[in-house]
């Protein structure tokens, strides 16, 4: 009290009232947490995020000019490496995109093991957000699960591409090459026993009271700020909008398998978890029913203009040496042209837009990417929550820093 005096002797001076303080925290883009280069400026009030604000830019990769550089075949390593996780959903849908305008006809072989290949790979893509984002959290043991079955789907992609992540795999035309001897078995094997895979995932997690605790009731967005920003996939549909591109515009005969889309209401962290473990459950069923029912018939287009013939036939004909030869040195042409692909990646829909000039090499190519309409959300996702809820929600999202800076 004014006036008073201590044990000492001096005045005790009155207390000052407490006020509020804003500081501005840099999160990123060193952060783990972040899944890659990504710096989120954050505002707080305490423990509270008042303002977010992602920037994006640290990869520098420029991949859409250089596909003016190359030719339309040489262009599909490219696209393996937007997004790094599911490098087969960008061969496919950047190669759906340029035969529809070469106006090619995949044989209904190709087409099934292309879904196959993408279905897996979306199996891929979950398993590793799956252990990443369980481990911010703090469940590491989920993380060395995931990465069990990992390893085996990249084993089987090495099996096919002889490479294990940028397979270039999925050719305009078809595929690389025709499927490897026993890969029947090889896939069988692993798919009979992923589901009981799923089966530990969800004992571990599901109901664990830490994870629920960190992950419900966190990360909410409404549904209408979330079709205004263009968010897609597993984030939309835990929000219970029942869209994915596999069933509202099936491509490459996906109408042709019997499975359903996952969908929750909540629309948090916890309900986004729900929707990607029930998707790779389906995925599952895909994978299977490709299996069972894989046609029969040639693994290219019969285009030999576009795809490069058999290495056989170029030992004994001529013709298809001289294919061979101008395919690679100069590459095909493409008639002039413009048109827009759309197929459901693992993280939602991904688009090409490919504009053709006439020549070998496309005049522009640009991609509508997932992650950078996803990542749009994070910041009406965060404001107003606590600091510690960032991770949890930033993890949801399942962005991946390649799809967002092209």
């Amino acid at each position: 009290m004014a006036g008073e005096t201590s044990t000492t002797g001096a005045p005790i001076e009155a207390a000052q009232p407490l006020t509020s303080r804003r500081m501005t925290l840099n999160m990123g883009p060193q952060h783990p947490s972040t899944h890659g280069v990504l710096r989120l400026e954050l505002e707080l009030d305490g423990e509270t995020i008042v303002r977010c604000r992602p920037d994006l830019g640290y990869l520098h990769t420029g991949i859409e000019k250089q596909f003016e550089a190359l030719t339309y075949q040489q262009a599909v390593v490219l696209t393996d490496r937007i997004d790094y996780l599911a490098p087969l959903s960008n061969n496919f849908c950047y190669c759906l995109a340029v035969e529809k305008l070469l106006g090619l006809e995949i044989p209904r072989s190709a087409q099934w093991m292309r879904v196959m290949l993408v279905e897996l790979t979306r199996l891929n893509s979950h398993l590793v957000w799956l252990g990443t984002h369980a481990m911010d959290i703090g469940a590491m043991s989920v993380f060395l699960y995931c990465m069990r079955e990992r390893e085996e789907i990249l084993r089987i992609f090495e099996m096919f591409s002889g490479q294990r992540m940028m397979t270039s795999y999925i050719r305009i035309g078809g595929l690389a090459l025709a499927p490897p001897r026993g890969w029947q078995e090889r896939v069988r094997k692993f798919i009979e026993a992923f589901p009981g895979k799923v089966d530990q995932y969800e004992e571990l997690l599901s109901n664990n009271a830490i994870w629920i605790g960190r992950t419900r009731g966190v990360g909410t967005i409404p549904v209408a700020d979330m079709i205004d920003l263009g968010v897609t996939g597993p984030m939309l549909r835990a929000a219970g909008v029942p869209w994915d591109i596999r069933k509202a515009e099936p491509y490459s005969g996906y109408d042709e398998f019997d499975f359903a889309i996952p969908t929750r209401g909540e629309n948090d962290v916890y309900a986004r978890y729900q929707v990607r473990i029930a998707e790779m459950r389906e995925s599952a069923r895909i994978v299977r029913q490709a299996l069972e029912g894989m046609p029969e018939g040639p693994h290219q287009a019969s285009a030999p203009k576009v795809v490069l013939p058999e290495r056989e036939k170029m030992k004994t004909q001529m013709e298809a040496l001289i294919y061979h030869f101008k395919i690679v040195t100069e590459g095909f042409r493409v008639p002039e042209g413009e048109v827009f692909q759309v197929i459901e990646s693992p993280r939602g829909e991904v688009g090409y837009y490919v504009v053709s000039d006439g020549t070998s090499k496309p005049y522009r190519v640009h991609v509508r990417a997932p992650s950078f309409a996803n990542l749009q959300s994070a910041p009406k996702m965060v404001e107003g929550t606590l600091i510690a809820d960032v991770i949890a929600s930033l993890g949801s999202l399942d962005f991946i820093l390649g799809d967002t800076d092209r």
